[in-house]
């Protein structure tokens, strides 16, 4: 069959669904750079801090199961064009927070826009991927990741001119909100979202239940989970262990999750390329054993320069496993509910809820050395459940043999 040509309306969708991504790598950065800051602003203890930042994945699990529902029925677009908006100004909010239960209240806010914007994105990227007829999802991950990095760096450039997180926020965020709303104008309506889906899968599906089944989605989701416990504990501890266990310098620290940044970027800018050319399947095996190799390079490492390595491994491998696993749940769900997409996606807080607190609950017990093998683990298993992203070939239709006398 061949590959179709995108149409003027395609490449429309497609540019929308950029701006989604920014905005919302843009707006997680925002934020999460500005954790210290909001922590010593309301003198909250490392523990109470910790149970604030969980209420985020917990809440954003909820949301994103209530987008799937809601886009089954209304479509991404209309989530998008609400909650994109409502997560941007969450973030304002809890700028302008003057105690703790008003940080609270914009961080559940926050935690519902986070979970709504994360599968409605991904719908839309998996529309315009089936569109297109072929890999283009890893391209929308990798501005979310630029996105990540100005967001970082204007956190940056705020503290060196002195300004108060309201303001830092404000002007970081109000313009993002407005580009979500304006991108959203150009996303697939629900009619061609879920056209998109079951046109191309119309003839190959034919024999298949309506609905999507949870079985063939399992593979997907723990790859989701188990990715993004490593991702967490790279996120989380990834200074911690640079400090604690190797007493790197204030300098060197940052390099380690600059790292993992860094090369989570650049794979994900040539990954659609790779998927065309081997396959989701292969990909995915590939990037499992990559970040295995990453984090026995973290778990070994004598020295800070062979520790920053296996954090860049680690992202290189992570990075291509997420937008695989929504692409392999969109390929799930000829329909184009969304469900298959927001299903997956609630593992993606699943882990890093676990990731926080098993390597979080071993490095007390054991230290972060120790710590860091749990991660290891789950990213080997990652190579055995790559088989799940491999593309269903439809079954052919039985025949019935001609009668002989």
């Amino acid at each position: 069959m061949p590959t179709p040509r995108p149409t003027p309306r395609d490449r429309q969708a497609r540019l929308a669904t950029f701006a989604v991504f920014f905005v919302q790598g843009l707006t997680f950065a925002t934020l999460l750079t500005q954790v210290a800051a909001l922590q010593k602003k309301h003198g909250l203890t490392d523990g109470e801090l910790t149970i604030l930042l969980l209420v985020v994945p917990v809440i954003a699990g909820a949301g994103s199961a209530l987008a799937g529902a809601a886009a089954s029925r209304w479509g991404s677009r209309l989530i998008l064009r609400l909650v994109q908006p409502l997560a941007c100004a969450a973030v304002v909010l809890a700028g302008l927070a003057t105690n703790v239960p008003m940080l609270v209240a914009a961080n559940v806010l926050f935690g519902l826009g986070l979970g709504g914007v994360d599968a409605g994105m991904n719908m839309q990227g998996v529309a315009v991927e089936r569109e297109y007829g072929r890999a283009v999802l890893t391209g929308f991950h990798a501005l979310w990741s630029v996105a990540a990095v100005i967001g970082s760096l204007w956190a940056s450039a705020a503290a060196t001119l002195g300004l108060g997180l309201p303001v830092t926020f404000a002007i970081a965020l109000v313009p993002a909100a407005a580009l979500a709303v304006l991108s959203s104008l150009w996303l697939y309506r629900p009619q061609e979202e879920h056209r998109a889906s079951a046109a191309r899968d119309e003839e190959a599906d034919a024999g298949r239940p309506a609905g999507v089944a949870w079985r063939p989605i399992i593979p997907l989701c723990l790859a989701m989970a188990f990715l993004y416990v490593g991702d967490s504990s790279v996120s989380n501890f990834g200074t911690v262990f640079m400090d604690k266990v190797l007493h790197a310098s204030a300098t060197v620290i940052p390099l380690a999750l600059g790292a993992y940044q860094l090369t989570t970027f650049l794979v994900r800018v040539g990954g659609d390329l790779a998927v065309r050319r081997w396959g989701p399947a292969a990909i995915v095996r590939a990037g499992g054993a990559v970040a295995t190799l990453g984090f026995v390079a973290i778990v070994a490492a004598p020295s800070v320069p062979l520790a920053i390595a296996g954090f860049a491994l680690t992202g290189i491998g992570l990075s291509v496993v997420a937008p695989q696993s929504f692409s392999a749940a969109g390929r799930l769900d000829p329909a184009g509910t969304g469900v298959a997409i927001a299903r997956v996606n609630m593992f993606n807080y699943v882990g890093f809820i676990v990731g926080a607190a098993l390597v979080g609950g071993v490095a007390d017990a054991a230290g972060f050395r120790v710590a860091f093998a749990a991660p290891l683990v789950l990213a080997a298993a990652i190579i055995l459940l790559a088989r799940g992203f491999q593309p269903r070939t439809a079954r052919p239709a039985p025949t019935t043999a001609p009668l002989t006398s």
